[in-house]
């Protein structure tokens, strides 16, 4: 017998629809096989699906992009968030996650949400001339941290760059995140993040980036409270803190579509 599985789609870190980082939300009351929840992530073909179950007076959250799970996602958990928050449990204002980087909690902020994640700090200095000819220019600064980032002098840089994908993928770093002082007088810095040998070429939005950038930025600019822009597209706007071995990234979500997923009633399986 086949099972429905409930699906809402959100745009996040965007307060109008159609821009941010689409993620689609899968509540379970237990879960799916891994293969048969990495092929609703196939299908829904976003950056991220994220499925939970409820675990401790918590839950339990897990996120998939098109071709594997991965260990930290910052716009699919504001989508979670948001679906807990203002659908399935209201009379909450706090919600704290069981993942794989740990216990990630998210709280209401008015019309926001803010999401409590780990700082991830770079480590390790790289020749900038690396990633030349996959960003087509040379960055002033090369660094790695949980993932690749790459600092060039202005925004419009960051802006204005053709990135080759297959190259980008052919690194030595993962994930590359592309970054530079924001634009005067409206943002402190800009970023763009890309990740094809995740199935994801660009990112339109991405929380768990600025757990790099928010360290990084806060040691240049001498500030812990930051106004970031994520130059994708759809663009992302992110209110960020450095809080030491933590960051606070602030941000909107917009609900998009409600539905279900249809899919074949197998066992489930513990996690």
């Amino acid at each position: 017998m086949a099972v429905r599985i409930p699906l809402y789609q959100l745009d996040a870190f965007t307060a109008k629809p159609f821009g941010g980082n689409p993620a689609a939300v899968c509540p379970l009351e237990s879960w799916l096989p891994d293969a048969m929840m990495q092929a609703i992530a196939a299908e829904n073909n976003l950056a991220e699906t994220a499925f939970f179950v409820p675990e401790n007076g918590g839950f339990r959250l897990r996120w998939f992009t098109p071709v594997s799970e991965v260990k930290l996602c910052g716009h699919a958990t504001l989508a979670t968030a948001h679906v807990i928050l203002n659908r399935l449990d209201t009379a909450r204002d706090r919600v704290c996650f069981h993942t794989l980087s740990g216990a990630l909690e998210v709280e209401r902020d008015g019309d926001r949400l803010v999401l409590d994640f780990p700082a991830l700090p770079v480590t390790k200095e790289y020749d900038p001339a690396l990633v030349a000819d996959a960003i087509g220019m040379l960055p002033v600064e090369l660094w790695e941290a949980d993932r690749g980032m790459a600092v060039l002098e202005r925004p419009e840089q960051v802006r204005d760059l053709t990135p080759k994908f297959e190259r980008i993928a052919a690194l030595p770093l993962d994930t590359l995140i592309v970054t530079a002082p924001g634009f005067d007088g409206d943002c402190d810095f800009v970023s763009r993040f890309f990740a094809p040998q995740y199935g994801i070429p660009e990112d339109p939005a991405t929380g768990s980036a600025h757990c790099v950038l928010t360290p990084y930025w806060s040691r240049v600019l001498g500030k812990t409270k930051m106004f970031a822009r994520q130059l994708s597209a759809r663009g992302a706007e992110l209110w960020v803190e450095s809080r030491g071995d933590r960051v606070r990234l602030t941000g909107h979500c917009v609900p998009v579509i409600e539905g279900s997923f249809e899919v074949p009633g197998l066992p489930r399986e513990g996690r």
